[in-house]
């Protein structure tokens, strides 16, 4: 039976998406295939999608359900998802016989590896396509698995992943068509005939790729990774975080779906879900089957996995300290508005939110006068009061607790000094079960720093540090050391100075690390946005990747060659 998406089809559909994609990785400029307003889908928006009161039926219906993905080796099935906001989701899993499923998604392999690198790209991008138009069931999908509030769950969740997952499509694409499908080749004899030889190149996966789910954004930090090694010719098994599995079962749902109809295994793409307790994860990572890792979470996890899968090339976001340099600023106002929503957002539960806060003792120059230490603090803990006053919109911004253990650490920053802004409980009406707090800034002295200092550990969640140092110098060089030992994602600093702002971006040069001067409107430090911006450095503590650059996506495949006399 003929396939029904034929080649032609998804060239028709999803060629120009591609080009533009590859235009907009070299260029960096501003483009989204993707609308991130609600309004954009359903009656009215993109063609057959999901508008609001559809998806939010499409997630009602799965739960309480369940999933079934026709997979091979299914022994029993496993659940028990419970929303940060309440609610159990009482969705069931397939449960995977690994010594069956595995041999299965590696026969996958040949007939995927003969498509080629158009034809696996625009699999992928119909895939992406598919997953847009339910963007709002998926946003309430990572809603109730990672604690977002819905409009971030939605965006982030939802088109801003698909646009991560497209751009490591681009660069996946890019990279295979570096050599050329044919050549001919003479080399002369001199009066001798010369040499003829006829040269195939075929781009080939690696192997099995296994992708391990994190629990605050299962689509964004994990679409990157499963399209990257999926367009590049890897089948990809995908391990959600137990707390988080929905939004990535779904994801394999539609690609065995996809894979089907345009005439390949749908093997290509599993999930493995886990019993409670299981830990799945480790024994999977150094099965022999396993070529390519993808990995977000914990750096103790991270660091595990670079040291023992030895047979396969591990990719890690893991965990830093993030730091915002205060110098000297020329908007004071547009300062702190920019601080203190970037603290607030998801309730600091981003791997890019700023956690220290280092600022002179004596103070800064702003364009509404000189600021002592104190005053700056004050006034963050202003902008950030303000800024969550009403319960409605700090709903919005913070979301709920992700788990206890962030709940926790809460409690136990706020004994580690004085408390320049204490955490408050929100009540959510709609689910009162939710665990909703306000950031917490706690003051701390910088000028004798050590391995005890609390600054030099990451303290997951809506925790900051205000941390006073003698000098902009000495912030700088205590830059330099947190980046170094500790890592980040983000690095941030505002400052009229040029001599400061060279000071900032040679640290973040020599240390590798992303740098944000200056931000006082409407882009923050902890956002990041695909085609354009790079997500991480992949050359400190925090990450060995970046998302996504050619690195991400080249060693997923190797070229190989086939030589033919003529």
């Amino acid at each position: 039976m003929a396939a029904e998406l034929s080649p032609h089809l998804l060239s028709e559909r999803h060629r120009p998406t591609l080009d533009r994609a590859l235009d907009a990785i070299r260029t960096r400029a501003y483009w989204s295939p993707h609308p991130e307003h609600p309004k954009a889908y359903g009656e009215g928006g993109a063609p057959g999608s999901l508008g609001a009161a559809e998806g939010k039926a499409a997630f009602d219906a799965v739960l309480h359900t369940r999933l079934d993905l026709d997979q091979p080796g299914t022994d029993g099935w496993t659940g028990g998802e419970i929303s940060p906001y309440g609610p159990e989701l009482a969705v069931e899993y397939p449960h995977a016989d690994l010594d069956v499923l595995l041999p299965a998604m590696r026969a996958a392999m040949p007939a995927w590896r003969e498509a080629g690198p158009e034809t696996r790209a625009l699999v992928c991008l119909e895939v992406l396509a598919r997953i847009n138009a339910r963007t709002h069931e998926f946003g309430h999908a990572v809603m109730h698995t990672s604690g977002q509030a819905f409009m971030m769950a939605f965006q982030a969740g939802g088109p801003h992943a698909q646009d991560r997952g497209l751009e490591a499509v681009a660069y996946a694409y890019e990279e295979q068509m570096r050599a050329p499908r044919t050549a001919d080749w003479s080399k002369p004899q001199g009066k001798r005939d010369p040499i003829d030889l006829h040269k195939t190149f075929t781009a080939a996966g690696r192997g099995i790729s296994l992708l391990i789910g994190c629990n605050t954004f299962p689509t964004w930090n994990g679409y990157p990774g499963l399209f990257a090694s999926l367009a590049t010719g890897n089948p990809v098994l995908v391990k959600p975080h137990p707390r988080a599995v929905l939004p990535l079962a779904l994801t394999v749902q539609l690609a065995r779906e996809v894979l089907r109809e345009a005439g390949f295994d749908p093997n290509l793409v599993a999930l493995a879900a886990e019993r409670p307790g299981e830990g799945i994860a480790k024994t999977l990572a150094v099965r022999p089957e396993i070529r390519i890792i993808d990995y977000t979470g914990s750096t103790a996890f991270g660091d595990w996995l670079e040291a023992n899968a030895r047979q396969a090339q591990v990719y890690t976001e893991k965990a830093g300290v993030n730091t915002i340099v205060v110098d000297s600023t020329d908007d004071y106002r547009g300062m702190l508005a920019n601080l203190a929503f970037s603290l607030s957002l998801y309730s600091g539960q981003m791997c890019t939110t700023p956690q220290n806060l280092l600022i002179p003792r004596d103070g800064i120059t702003t364009d509404v006068g000189d600021k002592s230490y104190d005053d700056v603090v004050t006034d963050i803990a202003a902008g950030v009061t303000g800024l969550l006053g009403d319960d409605a919109r700090a709903n919005g911004l913070l979301g709920a607790l992700v788990n206890p253990d962030v709940k926790a650490r809460l409690e136990a920053a706020a004994q580690l000094g004085e408390v320049a802004l204490p955490s408050r409980e929100v009540a959510n009406p709609d689910f009162p079960e939710a665990v909703v707090r306000t950031p917490l800034i706690v003051k701390l002295d910088g000028s004798k720093p050590d391995e005890d200092s609390p600054y030099l550990s990451e303290c997951f969640g809506p925790v900051s540090f205000a941390v006073a140092v003698d000098s902009t110098a000495e912030a700088v060089e205590l830059l330099r050391r947190t980046i170094r030992e500790k890592g980040a994602m983000t690095v941030g600093a505002y400052t009229t100075s040029p001599e400061v702002e060279r000071a900032v971006e040679d640290v973040c040069l020599d240390e590798s690390a992303q740098l944000s001067l200056n931000l006082t409107g409407g882009v923050y430090v902890n956002q990041t946005a695909a085609f354009s911006d790079f997500h991480g450095s992949g050359g400190n503590p925090a990450a060995n990747a970046a998302l996504c650059d050619g690195a991400f996506v080249s060693n997923r495949f190797r070229t190989l060659e086939v030589r033919r006399q003529r």
